[in-house]
């Protein structure tokens, strides 16, 4: 990730002032899900915590009090409703053919079930992860060689070369555009 591509996302859509809440604790993160986590990620949580982009993309983060924003909830969800469909005949991705490969959740997409993740390669940096696209209502997969921050810097400035979110996309290249934090969207009540 480039400072620039933080740096103009953070313009474009200012992240909450209070600051997110509470800090994430990175090294219990990473050992609980046996992996360490791009800094760009790692950045973009530190500036907005848990919540969602212009009412559409969820930003999962680590120990998040709500299951829906838990990267760890969704992790282990995730996995299990991945290798379910694998195992009943749904085809991988052919990113996924690779040994080794997986993925790793880190945001989703409202009222979809589509989530986007990282591609994990084995012999790869998490800084060198790629994030995926999956439709989550059936079998469409769309690969993006790029990281996260730098993924939603493009989808919401219109630049995506995507298929993804169908309608959504479009609505996404607003003029302004808003973070709402997980404790505002919804409640307080933890």
């Amino acid at each position: 990730m480039t400072a620039s591509a933080f740096d103009t996302l953070v313009r474009l859509c200012p992240p909450p002032s209070a600051g997110p809440s509470p800090a994430v604790d990175w090294a219990r993160a990473e050992q609980d899900l046996g992996t360490a986590l791009p800094a760009d990620y790692k950045r973009l949580v530190e500036a907005y915590g848990d919540g969602i982009f212009d009412e559409t993309l969820w930003l999962l983060v680590p120990g998040s009090a709500y299951a829906d924003c838990d990267l760890h909830a969704q992790r282990a969800e995730r996995e299990e409703i991945l290798a379910d469909l694998w195992e009943s005949g749904e085809r991988k991705p052919a990113a996924l053919l690779e040994a080794g490969a997986r993925v790793l959740p880190w945001a989703l997409e409202e009222g979809t079930g589509a989530f986007l993740y990282w591609l994990a390669r084995p012999g790869r940096h998490p800084d060198e992860w790629t994030v995926l696209y999956n439709d989550g209502r059936g079998p469409m997969w769309e690969h993006h060689d790029t990281g996260c921050v730098a993924f939603l810097l493009s989808v919401l400035t219109g630049t995506a070369k995507t298929a993804c979110f169908g309608r959504l996309y479009e609505e996404l290249q607003l003029t302004e555009h808003r973070f709402e934090t997980a404790d505002e969207t919804l409640g307080a009540a933890r």
